[in-house]
């Protein structure tokens, strides 16, 4: 992931992002903890560790190194290790869940992390891959900050609901479910949301997927 060194830079600004949205950050996180349900899991592209330690996820991998000391204060035996999602420091076949949040937009060859995290997976292991839909409020709001320059947005690729749904199942892995949260558009948040099926407009949304076979 080409974008290490600017993660590496402003980490900190970064990991502010989830105090100055709590309610965002809050609406997310209930997300993720319904669909993280087999153990051991890891993150890919755990950064700061925010959504990882909402799981006390038992593993997590990121190329940025600063992003990482942050990590280990949140998660503090947990198995954190330097490396890419498209070539994931991992032995195959290991954990019961792998979750990615948003880390697929930043990914150079987003099909190859795909195929790595089911490599990891163990079998009837699950995958829970999260995006800021490219299709909704939230993804245009945060496409059009990119084109004005914002340091993380610019640097992201969006993707809709339907690419990631067929980008999942192209990997060999059967989709169970999309789900999402944040129903209100930008600006009209007034409280969290709790996670539910997905539906068109959400601002967040997850495929849960699971690696059937041995």
């Amino acid at each position: 992931m080409s974008t290490a060194g600017l993660f590496d830079e402003l980490w900190d600004r970064y990991d502010e992002w989830y105090e100055r949205n709590r309610v965002i950050a809050e609406s997310e996180a209930r997300l993720v903890e319904s669909l993280v349900r087999r153990r051991p899991v890891v993150e890919v592209g755990v950064g700061t560790g925010w959504f990882a330690s909402r799981v006390s996820a038992e593993a997590g991998v990121d190329p940025s190194v600063g992003m990482l000391r942050v990590a280990r204060r949140r998660l503090p035996g947990s198995l954190l290790v330097v490396g890419v999602g498209e070539r994931l420091p991992l032995r195959s076949g290991v954990f019961g869940t792998v979750f990615i949040v948003v880390t697929i937009c930043f990914a150079d060859d987003p099909e190859a992390l795909l195929r790595e995290s089911r490599r990891v997976l163990m079998p009837g292991g699950e995958l829970v891959a999260c995006i800021v839909p490219a299709e909704s409020p939230w993804g245009r709001l945060y496409m059009e900050l990119g084109r004005r320059g914002h340091p993380f947005y610019s640097r992201a690729r969006f993707v809709t609901v339907e690419w990631l749904v067929s980008a999942v199942e192209g990997v060999g892995l059967a989709v169970e479910g999309v789900y999402g949260t944040l129903r209100a558009p930008p600006g009209l948040v007034e409280g969290v949301e709790e996670p539910g099926v997905y539906e068109p407009g959400m601002g967040f949304a997850c495929v849960r997927a699971v690696r059937s076979g041995v």
